[in-house]
């Protein structure tokens, strides 16, 4: 059997499904083709999954605090496998949503796994046999999964990914994780807040280093207050099996170490889903598996496009690994095929952290406004002067904003506080439409909110 269609998208995740739809919006005959669940990693085994325990864990870490607010409350525990069934059905909403979506809008659905993708074609091995796709523009948002590092002892039982520990509920009450990412301070968060010992080994100087020092320096203070032992500039050697648990064996400044633990979580960083999907035919493909594009996403195939986690740019300007990313790349790649207007800047990407607090930035990082030698004004603003903050018994945390001196446009914006990843939304709009400080100031805002420490830091920006 052969079909041919005006685009055909292959991975389901966030990139692909957003892309497919836009596509049927523009009139595309689209097929999406997905081995997989619809929703991809996001939905299935990442962003939803741990965004649903982060909700339990917190609401239980509120619970255990409501004494200090004036209500009796007998906590009997925790019911890990309802946290997980509630989880569960999250997922199936959303997924089923996302289907009712593709299918409003006349988008072919494929079960199956692509391989042989070449210009104009690939084969999808279904459960009903192989069925060749034929497609005027073939666009690859095969997503990621987790990485393992070659670390002695890492087949061991008790040793696993984000995958396992989002699949199904696991009773430890000592975890070890090894990566001090996003990934790893989130799960972190999570299990802590949920009441197990959690230790975190990085092998960079700090935890989230990607990310502005400030905000790094600022979790590092708030996780160990709450009991979360951290242990940066570290290189993990082994894992050994124990009588009961794990044996983390790890180096720091030349000497030998370790961590017991129940289980240990690999939280590494993740590679690309590429294995099996060309063709025997010319692709650049990076060491750790990623697709080398262009800044208009076109491969060395005609007509063959990447986006998301499965991407790498050849001109070095990589965009961070995350869902909304990948959306607005494949949303962009189609509007640019169908002769449209790109409706995303694709330069202005925020990135959140859902710990608790939370972190989210946006902008331009330290290093670019140095190598841009750019004269810059910053306000900031300590979120215990907020009231809503104090009301809701928020931790210390802080909204920092930097302007260009000379035409005082917002150039970047760095939160860590309740809200943060709802607050930066507004900010990631004031920095694409080149909002100046009287603009980003003009507005009132409600009080009591979170939203007000904006204008407080901007207020605190003297030009």
């Amino acid at each position: 059997m052969e079909v041919h269609y005006k685009l055909a998208v292959i991975g389901a995740g966030p990139g692909g499904y957003e892309a497919a739809l836009r596509a049927a919006e523009l009139g595309c005959t689209t097929v999406l083709v997905e081995a997989g669940e619809l929703g991809g990693t996001c939905l299935n085994r990442g962003c939803i999954p741990t965004k649903s325990l982060l909700h339990s864990a917190l609401i239980y870490q509120e619970v255990r605090q409501a004494g200090e607010y004036g209500i009796d409350n007998t906590l009997r525990g925790i019911n890990l496998e309802r946290i997980y069934e509630k989880k569960e059905q999250a997922v199936e909403t959303l997924k089923k949503g996302i289907e009712s979506m593709l299918l409003k809008e006349k988008v072919t659905i494929i079960k199956g796994r692509a391989r042989d993708v070449r210009e104009g074609s690939f084969v999808v091995e279904t459960s009903e046999g192989e069925v060749t796709v034929t497609a005027e523009h073939i666009l690859l948002a095969t997503g990621s999964q987790p990485l393992k590092l070659p670390i002695e002892g890492a087949e061991l039982k008790g040793v696993i990914t984000s995958d396992e520990i989002l699949e199904a509920p696991l009773h430890f009450t000592k975890l070890v994780i090894i990566g001090g990412g996003v990934i790893g301070t989130e799960f972190a968060g999570l299990f802590n807040a949920l009441g197990c010992e959690v230790t975190i080994l990085e092998a960079a100087g700090r935890i989230l280093s990607l990310l502005d020092r400030e905000l790094s320096q600022g979790m590092t203070a708030s996780m160990k207050k709450k009991g979360i032992n951290i242990r940066t500039g570290v290189t993990v050697k082994k894992i050994e099996k124990q009588m009961k648990g794990l044996l983390v064996v790890y180096e720091d400044k030349s000497e030998l170490l370790s961590e017991t633990a129940d289980t240990v979580l690999l939280a590494v960083g993740r590679k690309a889903n590429t294995k099996g999907l060309f063709a025997p035919v010319e692709v650049e493909v990076t060491n750790k598996g990623r697709i080398c594009v262009n800044d208009k996403f076109e491969t060395l195939l005609p007509h063959v496009y990447a986006i998301g986690d499965v991407v790498w740019f050849n001109n070095g300007q990589n965009a961070p690994q995350l869902a909304h990313t990948a959306a607005a790349q494949g949303i962009a790649v189609v509007e640019a095929i169908c002769g449209q207007e790109i409706t995303s800047d694709l330069t202005v990407i925020p990135s959140c952290v859902y710990t608790d607090p939370e972190i989210a930035s946006v902008g331009m990082s330290k290093e670019e406004i140095e190598a841009a030698a750019l004269e810059t004004v910053t306000g900031k603003y300590l979120m215990l002067a907020n009231g809503k903050t104090v009301l809701s018994g928020g931790e210390r945390g802080f909204i920092k904003l930097i302007f260009e001196k000379k035409t005082k446009k917002l150039l970047a914006a760095q939160l860590m506080c309740e809200r943060a990843t709802d607050m930066i939304g507004e900010l990631t709009s004031a920095i694409v439409n080149e909002m100046t400080w009287e603009q980003l100031v003009k507005g009132v805002r409600p009080h009591p909110t979170f939203n007000e420490g904006i204008k407080e830091a901007a207020k605190n920006a003297h030009f």
